[in-house]
């Protein structure tokens, strides 16, 4: 990632922080309702919280750890997914603890809390988990962007998806894409810092 992405990633967190602050504010409240208004019902999309669902992610997450230990030997990929994945939803779980926010009002809601979202949050961490991993093997650079654009899409779907079901309101959905984001940008220093130290010393020995 470049240093654009990086500066990315403190803006997305500022968002965060200021989402947690202001989501009792009328203006975001009428932003929440309007969002609501807009997407309630809408089948098309609600369809999309299915690959947003914990079982699917970690299914994906196992099949991605099979493909990086059998096909590339990558192991520190591996620790890479565990990072986004399984520590990303225990960041979510954290914040929604902390923030307590109530979801919207209906029958059968769910009992957990919304801020922020976790379909939005993990969707983002294991979309972009995905299309990182495979831009590093793949080398036709319109199949690299091509699976950038399927990542973004889908990421935006599935947080849709959320707001349409009134799982959530748009502020959480907004404020988990956010610090999904963050946290992905922290998982992959740590990817390339390991990867540069595994480099150098590996041209040290030679």
């Amino acid at each position: 990632m470049n240093k654009r992405m990086y500066l990315l990633a403190v803006v997305t967190l500022c968002i965060f922080f200021g989402l947690r602050i202001t989501y009792n504010t009328p203006s975001i409240i009428a932003f929440d309702e309007k969002m609501s208004d807009l997407l309630e019902g809408n089948t098309f999309i609600i369809f999309f919280h299915y690959i947003g669902e914990p079982i699917f992610v970690v299914l994906v997450g196992l099949v991605l750890m099979i493909w990086l230990w059998v096909r590339e030997r990558n192991y520190r990929g591996m620790f890479f997914v565990l990072l986004t994945f399984g520590a990303g939803n225990v960041v979510n779980q954290l914040l929604k603890k902390w923030v307590e926010r109530p979801r919207p009002e209906m029958l059968d809601q769910l009992t957990s809390y919304s801020f922020p979202s976790g379909h939005a949050m993990t969707g983002m961490l294991y979309l972009l988990t995905i299309a990182y991993l495979l831009s590093e093997v793949l080398t036709d650079q319109k199949k690299v962007l091509l699976v950038w654009v399927i990542a973004l899409v889908l990421i935006c779907l599935i947080g849709l998806s959320r707001i349409a079901e009134s799982r959530h309101f748009a502020s959480d959905v907004l404020a988990g894409w956010s610090i999904g984001y963050t946290w992905f940008a922290i998982c992959v220093f740590w990817y390339e810092r390991r990867k540069r130290i595994f480099h150098s010393v590996n041209l040290q020995e030679r």
